[in-house]
């Protein structure tokens, strides 16, 4: 039996992308090891978002390169649609290069790989190539990713997901409802709708649902107790999504809208299809929402031709919207991108500089968002254990971190009273005691 090895780079759907290449493998009689020297395949999942992504991954075969003697190395993901089989040349040890879309066409190109072959490619994008695979291997025991959109159809002038992981297209809701239904009966509570802009999805079949309807129906599952999705796209976001939250609680209310920007000009460049205030329209849905909401955010600071008063719109965002938190990035050029045409490029140490100012801004707004939640009692879906704190760590239905402590149950080897218990995948009422800018802290209810 072949061993093979799997290293993952980026977001959720690389995470989701690489438990459907492990699956595929499993199923083909490979076995999963621990460590790459162990393996006779050895594979690099990859994302080409951030600047040098790829010399980060080029990095990483090198370090292998001198004991590569009787493996093969195979790159996935966005870094193999981006540099395609320029990889070939570039890292001559590399046998396999393929692209998100390919992974249903992987038993067909292992077998390639076994028969000798040196240069197996995968790169299609064609629009009715699968994007879900026969077998899944989860890597979570209690939480579970569904692909329900792939590709994006936007171009964003800084974005490269269009290039590596082709046009929009959608699964058919009966195929999303379907795997919904059959994770609820292996047990899990938690499912995540993921899309590069999953609110985007439109339904193939004459049903025609919509997003909203999607996540209705999804959060209608028996034995589903959350469901959340990642990420949404201002421009498709429509204030039905927000209706069927305050419909049913096992929605979560926690909703991810990245604007990248406060400044409209800067958006335009951007070209978001939005100004700032067709995004603050939608910020005040969930403002008004029954429910509360938590609003998470993207931003980009140093795009180019951003002027300090750009930026200081920006700034005066954070202030408006008060995220609960944000990812924050400083402008990188990308290959195949619109952006690499525009002038007026700012010096990186100025994107240092903003960048540095807005996560400070940030922080504060985070330490007093958090700290309006002690006293109050959440319900934690427990995830693991912290052995160096001695507090089993969980989330709320906002998505915020919630560590506590339980006084019956330590975790497994803590030689408590009971010694060896494990919570993980269990829910508890906790009371909020402390919060800092990044957590929350507790104490269970009993």
């Amino acid at each position: 039996m072949q061993t093979f090895y799997i290293e993952t780079f980026g977001c959720q759907m690389n995470a989701h992308d690489s438990e459907k290449v492990i699956g595929t493998l499993l199923s083909e009689g490979y076995r999963q090891v621990a460590k790459p020297e162990e393996a006779d395949l050895v594979l690099y999942n990859t994302c080409s978002i951030r600047d040098k992504a790829e010399q980060k991954v080029f990095h990483r075969l090198d370090e292998f390169k001198r004991n590569s003697q009787g493996k093969v190395f195979g790159v996935l993901g966005c870094v193999a649609q981006q540099e395609g089989e320029r990889i070939f040349e570039r890292a001559p040890h590399v046998s396999l290069v393929a692209g998100s879309a390919s992974y249903a066409k992987l038993p067909e190109m292992l077998v390639q790989l076994e028969a000798g072959g040196r240069r197996v490619a995968g790169l299609s994008l064609d629009n009715d190539q699968a994007f879900e695979t026969p077998f899944t291997k989860r890597d979570n025991p209690h939480r579970a990713y569904i692909t329900v959109i792939e590709g994006c159809d936007k171009s964003c002038a800084y974005c490269v997901v269009p290039f590596t992981r082709g046009p929009e297209r959608s699964r058919t809701s009966p195929s999303v409802l379907d795997e919904a239904r059959e994770l609820a009966r292996m047990g899990y509570a938690e499912i995540q709708l993921l899309g590069q802009n999953v609110n985007s999805y439109r339904d193939p079949t004459p049903a025609g649902f919509d997003f909203a309807r999607l996540l209705r129906s999804v959060g209608e599952v028996a034995g589903i107790r959350r469901v959340r999705f990642t990420t949404s796209h201002p421009r498709d976001f429509v204030k039905d999504i927000i209706d069927a939250i305050d419909d049913n609680p096992v929605l979560c209310n926690h909703v991810h809208l990245p604007v990248q920007s406060g400044s409209s000009s800067i958006l335009e460049r951007m070209q978001r299809l939005y100004t700032r205030d067709e995004y603050m329209r939608r910020i005040d849905w969930m403002k008004q929402a029954r429910r509360n909401i938590s609003i998470t955010t993207d931003i980009i600071v140093g795009f180019p031709g951003e002027t300090e008063a750009d930026f200081d719109q920006t700034l005066a965002l954070l202030d408006e919207v008060q995220y609960d938190s944000l990812f924050s990035f400083k402008y990188s050029r990308r290959p195949n991108t619109s952006a690499l045409e525009l002038a007026d490029h700012v010096p990186e140490e100025e994107k240092s500089r903003r960048l540095a100012i807005l996560q400070e801004k940030q922080r504060a707004i985070q330490i007093r968002r958090n700290s309006e939640a002690v006293g109050t009692i959440e319900e934690a879906f427990v995830e693991g254990y912290n052995h160096a704190t001695g507090q089993w760590i969980g989330r709320t239905s906002q998505n915020r971190p919630l560590n506590f402590v339980h006084p019956q149950h330590a975790g497994p080897g803590d030689g408590a009273t009971l010694s060896g218990a494990n919570l993980a995948g269990t829910w508890w009422n906790v009371r909020v005691t402390r919060a800092g800018a990044n957590s929350l802290a507790g104490e269970v209810v009993l």
